[in-house]
């Protein structure tokens, strides 16, 4: 029998699997997966292979539940709200241009809470409105 109660443990569990899956492909500190190929010798080593494609799957999962559940227009809503909230830190001065390393670990956290919202979207919007989101919907004919 499936878990119907959704928490915030279980959205912060997301989360933090986003931030891992996001920070580990790339960051500004240089110590990430594209780091890793550009500085390698060996671009064919097993290891990063297969780092590429655990990362690949991760982002698969993540991006597909996120474009099955919030759709073009949602995702398109919560970058424009994303969008907006940087306008607003910058133009309030509580982030700064001169340092763009900052810039990009802010673009990349909300990169990660855009993927958490999305895989996390149907537990939420039913918690909120009760409705159920189907995907597969199999029949006994």
């Amino acid at each position: 029998m499936a878990v119907t109660a959704f928490h915030w443990t279980n959205f912060l569990i997301r989360l933090v699997v986003a931030f891992v899956l996001v920070f580990a492909t790339y960051n500004p500190s240089g110590h990430s997966w594209v780091h890793w190929f550009i500085e390698s010798t060996n671009k064919l080593d097993p290891l990063i292979i297969l780092s590429a494609v655990i990362l690949f799957i991760g982002w698969a999962i993540y991006l597909r539940a996120t474009a099955r559940s919030l759709g073009l227009f949602g995702s398109l809503l919560v970058v424009a709200l994303f969008g907006s909230l940087i306008w607003a830190m910058i133009f309030y001065g509580w982030l700064s241009l001169d340092n763009p390393s900052v810039l990009g670990y802010v673009a990349l956290a909300l990169l990660s809470l855009l993927l958490a919202v999305g895989i996390s979207w149907s537990h939420i919007r039913r918690r909120i409105t009760g409705q159920i989101d189907v995907d597969d919907v199999e029949t006994d004919i």
